[in-house]
């Protein structure tokens, strides 16, 4: 197969368990269940599903931090644990939460420090890290200690960190999470305005915020306990679900949302608490036509403060395919038989 035809990243029915106590209180869970991916070069994918859905273990194992425990990973065409060295001088990786850096050091001498991890010295090291600030706004505070940078000053010089040995493959791990919403649009335009569309690397982004995948992401892969659900354009989704409304509730409190599933043509309702306030979304053929009942329902519960009917989005989607929301917390470790 020529080079430029083999695929950035092929992930083949990974499997990978964590195994936790000893004896009769030896305990098996599953956190990738079988997942199976094709990113071509160049491609921004992104990788959708909510909190604890198994997408940082998936990504733990392509960039061979983890060993899973079945199935084959292909970084431009090489075996990721045969060939580990050659795939992990290609990736790069950012992880939400990023604990790599030392905070004692100046951003300029983070990255002079990994560069010597990554085999680069003298002028063009020099050249690299000097890039990289100039293009991430990072001159003015370059030489200051990180511990005095915002969550979003440092998220820059983690992704400056990612990049800096300029790797083919890049696996971005929730990167805009609990980023301030200027710092969050700088990373995502960067993301694909510079790394994508003018540099041309492969992506991988994973994330539980749906707009920022429809914004970016080409293709997107659902994943739902630890499952590749469906595998499609933003476009594609949207299309597919049936239903050109969903009808949004917001409460005071935590009702109980049971009674709504039950309700003659409600096919799915997801509930997030937030801030003192639950928003319901449900999902039905005709969102008026289960309204009023819903009312009925919720008016015992708490107060309600805001009724709407919305079009689709990801979210809803999502939620219609799998039954849950983005914004759950779900299991990503399930029980497996030994």
């Amino acid at each position: 197969m020529k080079e430029e035809l083999t695929p950035a990243l092929e992930v083949q029915s990974v499997v990978k368990n964590f195994r936790r106590g000893r004896g009769l209180k030896r305990k098996i869970t599953r956190a990738v269940d079988g997942a199976t991916l094709t990113l071509p070069r160049g491609e921004l994918f992104g990788l959708l599903g909510p909190n604890g859905a198994g997408k940082t273990t998936l990504v733990r194992c392509i960039a061979t931090l983890l060993i899973p425990d079945a199935g084959t990973i292909k970084v431009l065409g090489h075996d990721a644990f045969k060939d580990s060295l050659y795939c992990r001088q290609r990736i790069g990786l950012l992880t939400s939460g990023e604990r790599t850096l030392y905070w004692k050091l100046s951003a300029r001498d983070n990255l002079n420090f990994f560069a010597a991890l990554y085999g680069l010295t003298g002028k063009a090291r020099d050249r690299r890290i000097d890039y990289l600030i100039e293009l991430l706004g990072l001159k003015e505070v370059e030489r200051d200690r990180l511990e005095r940078y915002s969550s979003g000053m440092k998220q820059k010089v983690s992704l400056a960190r990612a990049i800096l040995h300029d790797p083919e493959l890049i696996l971005l791990d929730e990167p805009s999470l609990g980023l301030d919403p200027q710092f969050a649009r700088f990373i995502r335009q960067f993301i694909k305005d510079e790394l994508n569309r003018k540099q041309g690397k492969t992506i991988l982004l994973t994330t539980h915020y749906m707009d920022e995948a429809d914004e970016l992401c080409r293709r997107i892969a659902f994943i739902n306990k630890g499952r590749i659900v469906n595998v499609k354009t933003p476009e594609q989704y949207k299309r597919d679900i049936p239903h050109t409304e969903v009808l949004e509730i917001r409460l005071q409190g935590q009702p109980d949302a049971a009674p709504l599933q039950a309700l003659p043509g409600v096919e799915r309702v997801a509930s997030d608490f937030k801030d003192g306030v639950t928003t319901l979304k449900v999902v039905a053929p005709r969102a008026e036509a289960v309204l009023s009942e819903a009312i009925e329902h919720l008016r015992k519960g708490g107060r309600i403060l805001g009724i709407d009917i919305k079009q689709p989005t990801l979210e809803d989607v999502f939620l219609y395919v799998t039954g849950t929301s983005l914004g759950a917390d779900t299991a990503e470790h399930k029980p497996v038989a030994e």
